[in-house]
């Protein structure tokens, strides 16, 4: 289970004028790579499928290089279908901190409807943001790309239909994953995730174990083989 710490890096901050400008919605496609339908601009009703770990990235902020741990929110128009029926997805890209400036902090405090106690921060489970309904303010950046700009709670007594996308959840912290959720992931995600440091301590981890010589303990010579 994820907490505040989960969330927190050393390198929190504001975001930089990089992934404000929209060039990380280059993401935009879970999927991995390939040009998709957009999705239109206004307020649609929405519901998160998917809370992606990624690791610190290399940003840019005042034309110096920048790290930052950086999360993946995807969700689902469930009201709002492409051409062949399935609903619209769209993501956004957050440095991984609940620090009180931190655009994540606003964007969940705003969803929820409520700011968060110093309790409430201190046992924050990332988890628990999967299927749980919205309503998205979406524009188009100079690109023609769809960004989430707002997040915001659902109106009492409003209900979304179930959720269509299998949830998915990712997290390198302590080294703990899913390799099979990873390889669910787009290619895109998956070259970003690898840059990471976080990736490549727990790849050095891995290979380590898989050096180290095993104790089988003592040979049974009845067993043939």
């Amino acid at each position: 289970m994820q907490t505040r710490n989960d969330w927190v890096s050393e390198y929190e901050a504001h975001e930089t004028d990089y992934f404000k400008k929209g060039k990380a919605m280059k993401w935009t496609d879970p999927g991995g790579g390939k040009e998709f339908q957009q999705a239109p601009t206004g307020t649609h009703e929405a519901i998160c499928f998917g809370v992606i770990d990624l690791g610190t990235q290399v940003g840019e902020w005042q034309g110096k290089p920048t790290l930052r741990r950086q999360v993946l929110i995807q969700w689902e128009l469930p009201k709002c279908p492409m051409e062949d029926g399935q609903p619209f997805i769209v993501s956004k890209f957050f440095t991984a901190s609940l620090g009180e400036s931190a655009n994540l902090r606003k964007i969940l405090e705003s969803w929820r409807g409520r700011a968060f106690t110093e309790a409430e921060l201190g046992g924050f489970d990332s988890h628990n943001i999967l299927g749980k309904p919205c309503l998205l303010s979406i524009i188009h950046n100079e690109a023609g790309k769809a960004r989430v700009a707002s997040v915001m709670a659902v109106p009492k007594g409003m209900t979304l239909p179930p959720q269509h996308n299998k949830s998915v959840f990712f997290a390198l912290e302590r080294g703990e994953y899913e390799a099979a959720t990873f390889e669910g992931l787009g290619k895109g995600l998956q070259d970003m995730i690898r840059k990471s440091p976080e990736w490549q301590a727990i790849s050095q981890k891995a290979i380590k174990e898989f050096d180290e010589p095993m104790d089988d303990g003592p040979i049974d010579e009845t067993i043939p083989f």
